[in-house]
């Protein structure tokens, strides 16, 4: 009787100990609001992390990625491959018509997947979160080319546009287009800045700048392929805008968006779960 008390006071003060163990905490990520402002505690953070987190519950597929990690300057890109020969572009911002789907994973709850290779959000939108340059989607122009003068990322001159029809995929600084363009593209997506314009850093951006943000961007190759790139940390604008250059060795490059930037990956369940307006949608031919 003696020995049972004894056992079964050990196996309590053991649960008790087991209980008030620490739960091990995930890495710390630095979060800014989409007005700009600060979260106010630690709960806070960790909650914003846990709505932004990517779902990976998914079974992957059993087809390969185009896309893969790479590290640059001690960053972490993830860098997606759109191939001519095997994809096709689109641009997609609502469905019918209707309200935005607002996110990757709305997109993603009505598309295809087998179909899919890969989605991005696209460039910079405004509070109905409709885009706020020039737009085309199956051949619809939604939205004229802006040009007018801000304080955004999307308003550092010159910015571009990025434009396709069947296989023959563009990018043009917005001045460009305008003087140059003139039938309409099958899908077009105005953002800002260019980061690479014709072989060169954009001329204002700074080589590692203050500002850190998880970005994300779309290079033309001299192949026509196009090159699709989020990073896994905040970077600089003169980080993203070197790996396009340097190590991707596109002519051209376009910011599409920061700290809001998302990828989904079919192919390896990933998808990202941030607030989003127009994507650009690289659909399997």
């Amino acid at each position: 009787m003696i020995r049972s008390a004894w056992i079964l006071i050990t196996g309590i003060a053991f649960l008790a100990l087991t209980a008030c163990e620490a739960k091990p905490k995930g890495e710390p990520v630095v979060r800014t609001s989409l007005d700009g402002s600060e979260p106010e505690s630690e709960a806070e953070i960790v909650a914003a992390n846990d709505a932004n987190r990517s779902e990976t519950s998914e079974a992957p597929e059993a087809v390969a990625s185009a896309c893969k990690k790479a590290e640059f300057e001690g960053a972490e890109f993830t860098h997606c491959v759109a191939d001519p020969a095997k994809h096709r572009i689109t641009t997609a911002l609502s469905p019918n018509g209707g309200q935005p789907y607002g996110s990757l994973s709305a997109y993603a709850a009505t598309a295809d997947r087998t179909k899919v290779a890969f989605a991005m959000n696209g460039g910079a939108y405004g509070d109905d979160l409709r885009a706020i340059g020039y737009f085309v989607e199956n051949g619809e122009r939604l939205k004229l080319l802006n040009r007018e003068e801000g304080n955004a990322n999307f308003f550092l001159k010159p910015n571009g546009v990025f434009y396709g029809t069947d296989g023959q995929w563009r990018m043009r600084t917005a001045d460009s287009f305008l003087r140059n363009v003139s039938d309409r593209p099958k899908f077009g997506m105005q953002s800002g800045p260019m980061l690479v314009i014709e072989g060169q850093l954009h001329p204002e951006i700074q080589p590692d700048g203050p500002s850190q943000a998880v970005r994300n961007g779309v290079g033309l190759g001299a192949d026509g392929s196009a090159h699709f790139v989020i990073s896994e940390g905040p970077v600089s604008f003169g980080k993203i805008a070197r790996f396009f250059k340097d190590r991707l060795g596109t002519p051209n490059a376009l910011l599409l968006d920061s700290n809001v930037s998302a990828l989904w990956d079919p192919a390896t369940g990933r998808l990202d779960r941030k607030r989003a307006g127009p994507l650009l949608v690289v659909m399997k031919k």
